[in-house]
């Protein structure tokens, strides 16, 4: 009797530790990669500050397409005020992309300035060609999610072959560079432009 209760031990215990062998599943260990540091969602603070600086960036645009040359530098002006005073302690990313960023800043405060100085409307355009230029390329960098922004080309914003760009927050075209007063064209041209590029973000 006590030989087959022995034995009935040493089967319980043999499946017991077949169990734990074989059958009972192992904590999985997930691997840690180090990955680059990528700039997250921004916060509420720098979108707010990002977003009065394009409003008056699109402002800037506007008086461009009514061929408002005072309006132009208005606008210019106090982009180039908000531009100095961007938020960079607020963006969520490297330290790298941050002095990049910082960089296009005060390339964009720039431009904008140098718009002011220029002496007629045409010059002027010419300005905010570059000026849009340092703008696109800033809001990629700090991959603004507050809204999705358009990048609209015209083919002949400074005569028959020479392009311009301009930036808006609308997928509707009008030019700011013909505009609705040219001396050639009129308003006929205010569409004039197509889409290249659609920065969004905000997903």
């Amino acid at each position: 009797m006590k030989k087959l209760v022995l034995l009935a031990i040493l089967v319980l215990l043999a499946g017991f530790v077949g169990y734990k062998l074989f059958w009972q599943k192992k904590p999985v260990v997930a691997e840690i990669k180090d990955e680059p540091l990528r700039i997250s969602k921004n916060t509420s603070v720098f979108n707010t500050a990002m977003a009065v600086l394009l409003n008056d960036y699109y402002s800037l645009k506007d008086s461009l397409v009514e061929w408002n040359a005072s309006g132009a530098d208005r606008q210019a002006l106090a982009l180039a005020q908000k531009t100095d005073s961007l938020p960079f302690r607020e963006l969520r990313a490297d330290s790298m992309l941050v002095l990049t960023a910082k960089n296009l800043a005060v390339s964009v405060e720039s431009e904008a300035k140098g718009l002011i100085g220029e002496a007629n409307i045409d010059q002027k355009r010419r300005a905010f060609n570059m000026l849009t230029e340092e703008m696109y390329n800033l809001v990629r960098t700090v991959h603004y999610d507050g809204q999705i922004i358009y990048h609209i080309r015209c083919p002949m914003a400074f005569g028959d072959s020479a392009e311009g760009y301009w930036l808006t927050n609308t997928n509707t075209i009008i030019n700011p560079y013909l505009g609705k007063k040219h001396p050639t064209y009129g308003a006929k041209m205010i569409g004039c432009g197509e889409l290249t590029d659609s920065i969004d973000f905000t997903k």
